[in-house]
């Protein structure tokens, strides 16, 4: 079902901004010393007034990336702006004592989505779209929907 409302979903579902980024560490000392000041800046994070939710990935062998939600794309700024995060910022970015690569992506999601199940805020039954989100090429689609789904 297409829906406007998402307050009945968990918290990354309610959050409309999210942050993926990642950071290739020198080695296991840069992990180690990481540490010191990330539980410092994840405890103030999410404390911040429009966190949602987030999640960290490992991928072998020194690479950590995390994947964080807020309410909104002013919230996840002024996340970047703490004071643990500036100075965690700083240290990775210091030549490639610390660190030898990163990228950091910022996504904004669009009003309308799915919902179905439990976390239908419109309604307790699961539904099925009628029509497909109409992709950028598709010009003559009336009224902002896509080609009807088949079923079978």
């Amino acid at each position: 079902m297409r829906t406007t409302d998402f307050s009945k979903a968990p918290p990354q579902g309610r959050a409309t901004a999210m942050f993926v980024g990642a950071t290739r560490y020198r080695g296991p000392l840069s992990i180690f010393t990481l540490t010191l000041t990330w539980f410092r800046m994840v405890r103030d994070m999410k404390r911040m007034r429009g966190y949602c939710w987030h999640k960290v990935y490992w991928e072998f062998p020194f690479t950590l990336g995390t994947l964080a939600f807020f309410e909104d794309r002013d919230a996840l700024l002024r996340f970047a702006r703490s004071r643990h995060h500036r100075k965690l910022m700083q240290w990775v970015t210091d030549g490639t004592r610390n660190a030898t690569g990163g990228y950091i992506r910022l996504y904004n999601a669009e009003p309308e989505g799915y919902s179905n199940g439990v976390w239908r805020a419109e309604g307790g039954p699961m539904a099925h779209i009628e029509t497909f989100t109409p992709l950028s090429t598709e010009l003559s689609v009336e009224d902002g929907e896509g080609p009807r789904v088949r079923r079978g």
